[in-house]
């Protein structure tokens, strides 16, 4: 099993918001789910795609499924 981590720094460079706003959601519970091992805080990739399509949209009140993706 070849599970990829990234970081923080490399999350919040792809969805191009500052680490301190993935620190505060974390806070909050807001996010996709995260590991924090020995004080370091990683993020399983296929967690982010799953957060990712949860975060997909037809419009402002519609929320796409997968099929809507091909």
């Amino acid at each position: 099993m070849n599970v990829k981590h990234i970081n923080q720094t490399e999350l919040s460079e792809r969805w191009q918001i500052s680490a301190r706003t993935l620190e505060r959601w974390r806070k909050e519970g807001i996010g996709p789910v995260y590991l924090k091992m020995h004080g370091r805080v990683t993020y399983r990739e296929e967690d982010i795609l799953a957060y990712e399509g949860g975060c997909l949209r037809k419009s402002t009140s519609e929320y796409a499924d997968d099929g809507d993706l091909a």
